[in-house]
């Protein structure tokens, strides 16, 4: 088996979920990989992702390090391989490989939750919008890049309007509200959506406006909380100039819970945070 070149976010989070398992039990990867009856560069391997298993060696290597926490083992047997076939593996060597892990992590969790700085939410972007932001960069983006990360990010949106809508809770700051890309018109129609997206029964938006002050995320522009089917394989994503960071360390994954929560008490209530939009939305 030829190791992964560029292991996805998912892949290397199962090995490292492995890995804490394994080191949890104080067994060696040699000692593992014995037990297993493989070589210990296979375990190595698939803790960093490079190497996949299959759903029965999981279980294996489970029951190894008597592991009977029967909920973790079976949200990573669903990591064994039944999601690697996504649909956003139609657009992979077409736009960077990060786009492509926050589409997987959104589509593997159970549950969503936001903090939006300076950009509104990318599963509520209109096509227009998506476009006027794809515009913006420098140096610019060939058409076709740009229309191929349009296409994709209306794609992701199927996880909170599809037939099987996970729960998104979001919280938007003032600033990416007044935003106007693309325009007034591009911008109000942006904002319209919005509203109606908050309609929905599985979406919560809540608004942070300028005179609410500070809270603790308020330095990051843009933070995902992807809940997973369980809570050892939640992830943090966050977004960067240079590439997407993704966050999975027990402590800062209760840190950033505690910083969401914090950041939904400075916002305005649902309802309230609808009227807020519709008045920006009277203003253009």
């Amino acid at each position: 088996m030829a190791p992964r070149q560029t292991p996805t976010v998912l892949q290397r989070r199962f090995g490292t979920e492995l890995r804490r398992l394994r080191e949890a039990a104080g067994m060696s990867a040699p000692t593992a990989a014995g037990l297993l009856g493989t070589d210990r560069t296979v375990i190595s391997n698939v803790e960093a992702g490079r190497f996949g298993i299959s759903e029965e060696r999981l279980r294996r290597l489970a029951s190894i390090y008597e592991c009977d926490d029967a909920d973790l083992v079976n949200a990573l047997a669903d990591l064994t391989g039944s999601r690697k076939n996504g649909w956003w593996e139609e657009y992979r060597g077409k736009i960077p490989p990060g786009f492509l892990d926050v589409s997987a992590l959104e589509n593997y969790a159970v549950g969503l939750r936001t903090v939006q700085i300076a950009h509104l939410p990318g599963l509520f972007h209109t096509e227009e919008h998506a476009r006027a932001i794809f515009e913006l960069f420098f140096p610019p983006l060939a058409r076709l890049e740009v229309e191929l990360r349009v296409a994709h990010r209306l794609a992701r949106q199927t996880v909170v309007t599809g037939d099987s809508p996970i729960p998104y809770s979001g919280v938007i700051h003032e600033a990416a509200l007044r935003m106007q890309l693309g325009g007034r018109d591009v911008a109000r129609a942006q904002l319209q959506h919005l509203l109606e997206s908050s309609e929905r029964p599985n979406v919560t938006l809540r608004v942070v406006p300028f005179g609410a002050g500070g809270f603790p995320l308020l330095g990051d522009s843009s933070v995902l909380y992807a809940e997973a089917p369980d809570p050892h394989l939640d992830t943090v994503h966050m977004d960067s100039p240079a590439e997407p960071v993704f966050i999975d360390s027990p402590t800062q994954l209760a840190n950033f819970r505690t910083r969401l929560d914090m950041a939904e008490k400075v916002a305005l209530t649902p309802t309230k945070s609808r009227d807020f939009v519709r008045k920006i939305a009277k203003e253009l």
